[in-house]
This record gives C-alpha cells, structure tokens and sequence, in this order.
C-alpha cells in the first residue's frame, strides 16, 4: 500500500467535530452577564422607575417620561450616547452650586458609563441592568439639574403660599394668604420633553447653557459661596438666597432704566435711574398680615387719598363703635353703601352690611389719614400700594414690619420728585396739595379775610389736585432676599423677618 493511500484511508476514519453544530452548542460559550437585548434593557427600566420614590417634580417627569413608553434617550445600537458625556461634565458643577453629587448620581453614573465604555460587565453587573441603571439614572439627573438651574428648586409659589390661612382659627377652611405673587414660570411636561429631545439630538450643552441662570445676583452669590468670603456666611443663608436668585420672573429691575425695588428684610426702598438714586426707610406687613411678593408698573400717584378700611380692621375697630357719631366724626370717618354710594349714619350702618362688605367703612382724606397725603398706586390683584403714613414714629423703630400689608414710606415727597422726574409743575402741586387743609371742616377758612380767601381759593382751583399720572410707568418690585448687596454692593444679612428661610432650606435638603 503507498504512503498516499494510507493517508487517504486516515482521512476517511476522522471524523469533523464541527459538523452538524446547532446554535444551542453556543450557549455553553456565553457569559450571562454580556446578555444584552432591547427588551431586557426595558424590563430593567421598568423595574428601576417602579422602585423610585423620590418625589420632586423633576422625578414624576422622569417616571412619566418611561410609563409613556417614549423612547430611549442615551442607549441605542451603538451605545451610549456622547450626549452623556456632556452632562456628566455638567454634573461636575453641582458641589459649586451647593449641592451633593450624591442627590444626582454622579458616582453612580460615572461608574456605569465606565464599565459600558470597557464592557465590564458582572454577575453583579449585567450589561442590560447597566445599560437600564445609566438611562435612568442619566434622564433623573438632566431633569433634576435642568430644571433646577431654569426654575429653580424650589417652587415659591407652593411653599409660600400654603403658609398663612386666611382663618387660622377654622380647620376646615383651607384658604390661604397669597404671600407669592411674583410671576415665575415653572417646568412643565414641554420642558421635560424638550431636555429629551437635546440629548438624544446631541444638542444638550447649549440647551443646559441656556438654563443656566443670568441674574447679575445669581452670579454674584455664587462667586461668593465659591471664595474664602463665605466664611463669613452662614452656609444655609447662602444656599437660601441663591435659590431665591434662581427663580426665573418675568421681569427684572436691571431691565429698566428706572425702577423701585423694595427688599422687605433691609425694610428699605431703593430707587435708581439715570438721574441718580434714592434710599428711604419703608414699614412692612407685620407677621400676621406679611406683605406679599409681587411686582407692577407704578402709574398713578393719588394725593389726600380716602382709607377703605379692611375687613380685619372693621371687625376689631369699628363694628362695637356703630352708633357713637361723635367718634366716627373726630376720626373723620364715615360709612358709604357700596351699591347706592351713598352715606350712611353710623347710627343706621349694619355691622352685617359691613363685615360682608356691602357697606364700607371710610376714612376722608388729608391730615391725620391713615395712609397719609400720598399712596402710589400700580397695578397688582391684592391692593398693596406704597403709601406715606400718619404715624411718622414707626421709621424711627429698628422693626418695622408693622402694618396690615402695604408699604409705609418715609419722606414720600422725595419719592415722587424721584418718579415724576422733571416734571416740576405736577410736582409743585403735589407739594401744594399735601399742605393744604382738605378736610371737610375747613379749619383754616374763618382765620381769612374775604380778599385772602379769594386768593386762597384761587389758588387752590389752580393748585390743589387729587391724582398725578405717571408717564411713563415706573416699575416696582417687593422682593424677600436676606442676603443683599448694599448701595456699594457689598453683601449684607439681614433679619429673616416672616421665617421664609427656613421653609426654603427645609425643601432644599433634597439636595444636600
């Protein structure tokens, strides 16, 4: 036999060990772990949005986003999103804004994009319960950071306007005082959707650039909380304010060319414009009828104002005094029906009438009125106004959150010279007219002789006027920020005189 023959004949007795091989003779060779597939990323989704209890705003967005069945932001068939790096940069920010990465998963996000990066999956580990963990975890945090720097935090307007009911005394009355009437919009389902879209786009760090906050105070504050300064500040002072600085308004005083600005804690106004600048003391809301936040365009100034009083007032002052003229009369008060406008005797007035509002308890104006010679009106839904006062004592007081919610302001005059700017003529007539008698009994008329009062009452067709119109509207805005700069902008404290601060912090330590 040749050597060629054996040979073949070897050939003929061995057999393939690869023949006849089915795709189960794999499954001995794969590792679990590695296991990866579209529908087991899902089931681990699913099980980690059902597990999550955290409960602020930006997470019942990032558990609806997936109960929507919508798609999947960071993971495709090629991996994980660049768009992750980007916010995982961001994310390297959040110690300098205060907060703990903890509260937005970085550790736990870094770890997972490593082991995605390098397939470094586990037994403890899967690739799919990885790749589900980094997607969620991604979206919780791009919901919770950018909404945060947006719109804040916080929502004021559901933390302060669920402080004060309108009647502590009555449980089952769940009416509040509306201490929180800034226009400040909120995240809403469109915004959330919106940060989806940037990042599976690939556009998300401009659109995270754009969330960030562009207050001139933002930036200040936050300089601040980053320098050697901030040891001079209480850590959860800082925090408060800052927050405060993110709320996103509508309007800012740094807009305008001219503006008031009153900060309830400095109990002071400021004013500027490109004339100059004005600094006056200001009384407050006291504790239990706190002024409310808000902003409006100051467009008329009335002079020798009429005081309706309110309710609260009624109730305790005037309603065991019906019938007692000669007290109505010294305090030149009087009773005016709301529908017929016409007055009603003390005598004859119903304290029912008067508590339900049918009726109207009046203060006239001039000399001794409560609201003093001059009240600046603007526009706002709970008539607070900055008005002088008849009780000039109180700006010499260290505390002077003291009246019913509008704003006491020293030297009033000073302030309409301020407003009215160059328009003397109006303005020496308001001066006029806050000095003349204007009360209904005329005490100065029988002192004059009939010449003098010819010119007197001349001069008073010609002077003597009840309202100025503001042209054009200045802007005003009452603001709640315990941490300020002063007029050389350097910061300052000052007393947390309604206890918001703590409320604020208090939410804030979702974060901490």
């Amino acid at each position: 036999m040749s050597l060629l023959a054996f040979g073949v004949s070897c050939e003929k007795r061995k057999s393939n060990p690869n023949n006849d091989l089915s795709l189960s003779y794999y499954d001995s060779l794969s590792i679990p772990a590695y296991g990866i597939s579209a529908g087991k990323v899902k089931l681990e989704l699913r099980r980690m949005v059902g597990n999550d209890g955290d409960s602020t705003l930006s997470d019942f967005y990032a558990r609806k986003y997936y109960d929507d069945h919508k798609p999947l932001i960071w993971i495709s068939r090629k991996g994980v999103s660049s768009s992750a790096d980007s916010l995982l940069a961001r994310l390297a920010e959040v110690k300098k804004i205060g907060f703990n990465p903890r509260q937005f998963r970085v550790a736990e996000i870094s770890q997972d994009l490593k082991r995605a990066r390098e397939l470094r999956f586990d037994v403890a580990h899967p690739a799919a319960k990885v790749l589900a963990r980094l997607e969620y975890n991604l979206t919780k945090a791009l919901f919770r950071f950018s909404s945060g720097q947006r719109f804040g935090y916080t929502n004021p307007s559901n933390l302060l306007n669920r402080l004060d009911p309108v009647d502590p005394h009555d449980s089952s009355y769940k009416a509040y005082r509306q201490l929180y009437a800034l226009d400040s919009p909120r995240a809403n389902k469109k915004f959330y959707e919106n940060a989806a879209r940037h990042a599976r786009q690939g556009t998300l760090s401009p659109f995270l650039d754009a969330c960030e906050p562009q207050s001139p105070l933002y930036k200040k504050l936050l300089a601040t909380l980053n320098s050697d300064s901030a040891k001079s500040f209480d850590r959860a002072l800082l925090l408060v304010n800052l927050e405060r600085s993110r709320w996103r308004l509508k309007d800012f005083p740094w807009n305008h060319d001219k503006y008031v600005l009153v900060n309830l804690p400095t109990l002071h106004l400021m004013a500027k414009g490109k004339d100059g600048s004005l600094t006056l003391r200001i009384g407050c809301g006291a504790s239990s009828t706190k002024t409310p936040l808000l902003d409006g365009f100051i467009n008329r100034i009335d002079i020798n104002p009429q005081w309706i009083m309110p309710r609260s007032i009624v109730k305790k002052s005037i309603i065991h005094r019906l019938g007692n003229t000669g007290w109505f009369a010294s305090r030149h008060y009087f009773i005016r029906d709301r529908t017929s406008g016409k007055i009603v005797s003390p005598a004859a007035a119903s304290a029912a009438a008067l508590l339900n509002g049918s009726q109207l308890a009046i203060q006239e104006g001039g000399e001794g009125n409560a609201l003093g010679r001059i009240i600046f009106r603007f526009n706002n839904g709970l008539s607070i106004y900055l008005h002088d006062t008849s009780s000039k004592d109180i700006f010499d007081k260290s505390s002077r959150d003291v009246s019913h919610g509008c704003i006491r302001v020293d030297k009033p005059f000073e302030l309409v010279k301020f407003i009215l700017g160059d328009n003397e003529k109006t303005i020496k007539k308001v001066w006029y007219s806050i000095n003349a008698d204007v009360s209904c009994l005329g005490k100065n008329k029988g002192d004059l002789s009939m010449e003098q009062q010819a010119v007197a009452d001349t001069l008073r067709r010609d002077m003597l006027i009840g309202k100025a119109k503001v042209e054009p509207a200045v802007p005003v805005y009452l603001w709640y920020y315990t941490l300020y700069p002063d007029t050389n902008g350097v910061l300052r404290g000052y007393a947390d005189i309604y206890g918001y601060d703590q409320v604020i912090f208090n939410y804030l330590k979702n974060y901490l």
